[in-house]
């Protein structure tokens, strides 16, 4: 039986390989297990960093698993929320108390809800011969497990708009010049490139990796005042940062650098 997500440990860092051939669809069953794997990354605190990918060359995801859901619908009153998670689609697209960095390493086409899964990551890599798009509006429905929602913050409004309005093709080096995707590399350079990255986040201390991304995300939509505000002892909005700024590893890291050592995080 084929083991619908793969998870390795690479050290402090976690790989999570969506395996659902032909087209690494997303059914209930992959978005069920994508989840448990999310929360394996969030919840042990030996791991630092995560890496999402799709088995095969063709395809990272072609996103949700239209096959199941048409053959599912019929007497269902909210169709729209089967295969869902406590982590919304795919496991960890509403995992909102994920806060340690994602890496999507895109090896192949990402579509669709595989589009979002991409979108949910902090950062993307793809392959040069990998293409995103989001055909929804020639299904019924719209991209809203992830695209409505934030491909607009990741390029230009007019540009998202097209994309989801008309359902075209993007290719991996457009993305790269609009900032969507990090990087643009060969195929048998993706996993290389995305280990790297990950190993150097993880040299980060631990609790600093999490707030830096909670506070980042939690202050995006305000302005530059309100977000200092946001960040202040007494009226501090972010739990995880308070915890940084009280833990041995915020003191830690200024005696290695005059003891001219290298650091020891503790992640506390």
């Amino acid at each position: 039986m084929t083991v619908p997500v793969q998870v390795e440990h690479h050290s402090s860092v976690l790989e999570i390989t969506i395996n659902h051939p032909p087209v690494n669809a997303i059914s209930t069953a992959v978005g069920t297990a994508l989840h448990d794997a999310f929360a394996m990354l969030r919840d042990d605190a030996g791991l630092v960093c995560g890496i999402v990918t799709g088995k095969g060359e063709k395809y990272f995801s072609a996103g949700w698993d239209l096959k199941e859901a048409a053959a599912s619908f019929d007497g269902m009153d909210a169709p729209e929320t089967m295969g869902q998670t406590p982590g919304g689609f795919a496991g960890y697209t509403e995992m909102w108390d994920l806060c340690k960095p994602v890496i999507a390493a895109v090896n192949g086409h990402a579509i669709g809800g595989g589009f979002e899964v991409a979108l949910a990551a902090d950062l993307i890599i793809a392959v040069d011969r990998a293409e995103f798009w989001l055909p929804e509006m020639e299904r019924g429905f719209l991209p809203d497990a992830g695209a409505v929602q934030r491909l607009q913050k990741k390029i230009p409004q007019n540009v998202a708009l097209e994309m989801m309005y008309t359902g075209r093709r993007m290719s991996a080096k457009e993305a790269r010049h609009w900032g969507l995707v990090h990087k643009v590399v060969a195929p048998e350079d993706l996993m290389v490139e995305a280990r790297m990255i990950a190993d150097r986040i993880a040299k980060g201390a631990p609790l600093a990796l999490q707030a830096l991304k909670e506070t980042m995300y939690g202050t995006a939509e305000l302005a530059v005042g309100e977000a200092f505000q946001a960040m202040k002892r007494g009226s501090c909005q972010f739990p995880i940062y308070e915890r940084m700024l009280d833990s041995e590893d915020f003191r830690e890291g200024p005696r290695a650098f005059v003891e001219k050592r290298a650091p020891v995080w503790k992640g506390r």
